[in-house]
């Protein structure tokens, strides 16, 4: 990895998240996790063939989420080369959206609450806890699987839905197992052919 590219993950990883590291207990925060799934038509290259895990943060803040299947080049243990135990299954780093592509945010699918975090559903907490696998190698949190994004997507109050409205995305109802499927090039494809066969 050249120095460039590790001075970027590096930032990414120490700044911090600040809606999340904000928000109220995870447990007093009702899981309202769902997914955008791009149209095969979606004209934004930002966004084209995506699936986007999304939640409303807080009442009067426009919805945030991280695109769950756009794979990086680069790996956790890039940013965290002292931490010896991440599993392999958390290593990928994956492109979470075009807003503060200099910020990590994690998804953890745990049954405890990861501190300083978001709960989207009812096993999956969204955090931009930078200490999260440190915390997880240390055995302080439990957690099945975590994942790292760089960026995430954001929109203002309402643009979400006009959005929607215009036709520019499925909505379906989100799940742990596809946010942590093994094989994300197959997330999109399996994400649409779901939609379609719902409307008709």
């Amino acid at each position: 990895m050249n120095g460039t590219r590790r001075r970027l993950l590096a930032v990414a990883l120490v700044a911090p998240f600040a809606p999340l590291a904000n928000a109220a207990e995870s447990a007093s925060t009702l899981a309202n996790g769902v997914f955008l799934v791009a149209k095969p038509d979606m004209p934004d290259a930002n966004f084209r063939e995506t699936v986007i895990l999304i939640t409303q943060p807080e009442a009067g803040s426009g919805p945030l989420g991280v695109i769950i299947n756009r794979p990086l080049a680069a790996r956790l243990n890039d940013l965290l080369p002292k931490l010896s135990v991440i599993p392999e299954s958390s290593n990928q780093l994956y492109g979470g959206g075009p807003v503060a592509r200099n910020r990590v945010l994690f998804l953890v699918r745990s049954r405890e609450p990861a501190a300083r975090s978001l709960r989207v559903l009812d096993d999956v907490y969204m955090t931009g806890d930078a200490q999260l696998p440190a915390k997880v190698a240390r055995g302080e949190l439990k957690a099945e699987d975590y994942r790292a994004y760089i960026g995430y997507a954001g929109w203002a109050p309402r643009q979400l839905q006009a959005e929607i409205t215009a036709g520019g995305w499925y909505l379906l109802p989100a799940d742990a197992d596809t946010i942590f499927a093994p094989d994300a090039a197959a997330v999109w494809p399996a994400m649409v052919k779901r939609a379609t066969q719902r409307a008709t």
